[in-house]
């Protein structure tokens, strides 16, 4: 039970004992007090102020009075100003705290909770290659099923890979023209990076065929589009695929395992992985027979063209199609199938959706369209929305071949971690492949904090070396903090190692001093570390981790810049001293850990 809630139940056993009045626990608002009043915890009193007949003054004076006397191991004193009773918690309580939870490797991470969640992430199309908007993507899906593993949860990750459909074809023709039986071991090219390269030919070529055939046969561009040869011929093989053609079939089965192995090189470089794969030519054909059940229970219904439809304006939005009157389906429908296949699968409580905001108004859709059939996985349906993510060059453009690729990306982020670092001087130390881990490390760890410190509903603008930088709030920072302690804690145990070593004499022991505003301050901030984990499970922002991590870092840098550890006052100092850096260490890695990045022990 952490201090808030144990605050929260002492003021409610103070104000039934008082005033024969229960209030629930969670009913009392309690909040950091302010840097510029004398306490660590305030209670807000105007919410029971009429229900208690008395004034904030009075009820402050009276229930602070209560606390102090009947928990004096907890409050040592209170003060009220203007209706907020300000408590100081004990130096007893945060001593307690850090003996109990310094040696514990999994402080912070809550009960199990028998929730049972699937969190759906990257969705790549096999026609190019993974670039920055997928990175922001992957960052986010990692972080929130390790947050919410952390919060007690039983978690899937799943990716649906889009590998069907007009765009796969525009790469599949681009190579049939172009590519003159060239491969990725050929070329000496990443699988992913060959196919996207043909994506992009077959848009110059597209856009060639157009010009030409408005200005020289002066036909009208959206005729003009229709009519390239190079479009009538993808649209001819998608239709090819459908009908099982074989060399069609052939061909798109050995480009597909191309990209699959280049991706699964990116997914390796960044840590993701998926316990469940699912393949959008498998489930497209999902959610037919969920149509006719739609139909039965009237749900659906149907145009005289032979089209089916929902009618959501009584929910506030508007009609929509599920089946076209040729009788093929559309991606609602195909994810209405897959919501209900995922449930049965794994019986999941909640499906949560890592997908760009412009998907907003589909999965509205979706979960209203799940909700009046009355499928099991309905209610838990979750659209983890994200702002796109822009670079100071403006949007980009995957079929112009204006994207940022995740891979070349990653590779810029270690060289700039590398040229940060050596222009430090501080890795003479330093074997060569130390070294090389250590960049990529540094480099990784930029790029993820620098994507998840921003709340994931916000757009936000790239900047790759802003966020390589030992001193702001970036991952290098933190990781440098890291670091930092652990070389503290080296010489610690050096220093005890070599004290044991020497004739011991006895000495009394020692009375716990008070602790010091700088201590105090990291020990309020890492015992929050467990409610931040269910703040951000709850919130599904993995930003609020990044932050709170961020400013536990900060804290400890305080901390050691006023206070010696290894020259401390007392013996009882450098030992409490350095338990406590021990937890800070262990907090920054847990928290890291949950955003995917690792942090170094030398630096």
């Amino acid at each position: 039970m952490n201090i808030i809630t144990q605050i929260k139940s002492a003021a409610s056993i103070a104000i039934e004992a008082l005033y024969g009045i229960q209030l629930a626990p969670e009913a009392i608002l309690i909040n950091a007090t302010k840097p510029e009043f004398t306490g660590d915890y305030t209670v807000v009193l105007f919410s029971f102020v009429k229900q208690l007949k008395k004034s904030p003054e009075v009820l402050g004076e009276e229930i602070g009075r209560k606390l102090v006397d009947n928990q004096p191991d907890l409050f040592t004193g209170f003060n009220v100003i203007k209706g907020f009773l300000n408590l100081t918690v004990a130096d007893f309580y945060w001593r307690t705290f850090l003996d109990e939870n310094a040696g514990n490797p999994d402080f912070g991470r809550l009960p199990a909770t028998g929730h049972k969640v699937m969190v759906e992430y990257s969705s790549p199309n096999t026609n190019k290659p993974l670039h920055l908007g997928h990175l922001r993507n992957n960052f986010l899906g990692y972080s929130i099923t390790e947050i919410l593993k952390a919060a007690g949860n039983e978690v899937f990750s799943s990716c649906v890979v889009n590998d069907r459909g007009i765009h796969i074809c525009k790469s599949m023709i681009a190579w049939q023209l172009f590519a003159d039986g060239a491969t990725p071991e050929s070329t000496h090219t990443k699988g992913d990076h060959f196919v996207g390269e043909y994506y992009i030919k077959f848009n110059d070529e597209y856009k060639r065929q157009v010009k030409t055939l408005v200005d020289d046969q002066k036909l009208e561009p959206e005729l003009a589009e229709k009519q390239a040869p190079i479009m009538e011929a993808t649209q001819k093989m998608l239709l090819d695929w459908e009908e099982g053609k074989p060399e069609v079939i052939a061909l798109w089965k050995k480009m597909n395992e191309w990209v699959y192995a280049g991706f699964d090189v990116t997914y390796a470089a960044i840590g993701s992985h998926f316990d469940k794969i699912y393949y959008e030519s498998n489930t497209y054909l999902l959610g037919k027979d969920l149509v006719e059940t739609g139909l039965q229970k009237q749900v659906f219904y149907k145009k005289e063209d032979g089209s089916v439809w929902i009618d959501l304006t009584a929910d506030g939005l508007d009609e929509k199609l599920v089946r076209r009157k040729d009788g093929t389906s559309v991606y609602i429908t195909q994810d209405i199938g897959l919501a209900e296949q995922k449930q049965k699968e794994f019986n999941i409580d909640q499906s949560i959706y890592v997908v760009g905001d412009e998907q907003n108004y589909h999965f509205k859709v979706l979960k209203l369209i799940c909700q009046h059939l009355g499928l099991p996985s309905a209610d838990g349906i979750f659209h983890l929305s994200y702002g796109m993510v822009e670079l100071p060059s403006g949007k980009m453009k995957s079929r112009e071949g204006t994207v940022v690729d995740a891979d070349e990306l990653i590779a810029d982020m270690i060289t700039i971690a590398r040229d940060k670092t050596e222009e430090l001087g501080k890795v003479q130390d330093f074997a060569s492949e130390a070294l090389t881990a250590l960049y990529q490390t540094i480099g990784l760890g930029a790029l993820k904090f620098f994507l998840l410190r921003v709340d994931p509903k916000k757009k936000m603008m790239f900047n790759p070396h802003e966020s390589i930088d030992f001193h702001g709030f970036t991952g290098p920072f933190i990781q440098y903090t890291h670091a930092r302690i652990k070389s503290i804690l080296r010489k610690v145990e050096s220093k005890e190692a070599s004290a044991s070593a020497l004739p011991q004499t006895p000495t009394p022991t020692a009375q716990p001093s008070k602790l010091l505003k700088q201590e105090k301050d990291l020990l309020v901030a890492l015992e929050q570390f467990p409610a931040t984990i269910q703040e951000a499970a709850t919130e599904q922002d993995p930003s609020k981790i990044a932050i709170y991590i961020f400013g536990v870092a900060k804290l400890f840098s305080a901390f050691y810049a006023d206070l010696s550890i290894i020259n401390a006052e007392t013996p009882e100092k450098m030992h409490f001293r350095t338990e406590l850096a021990k937890l800070t260490g262990r907090v920054i890695k847990n928290g890291m850990q949950l955003l995917g990045i690792q942090v170094p022990e030398q630096m």
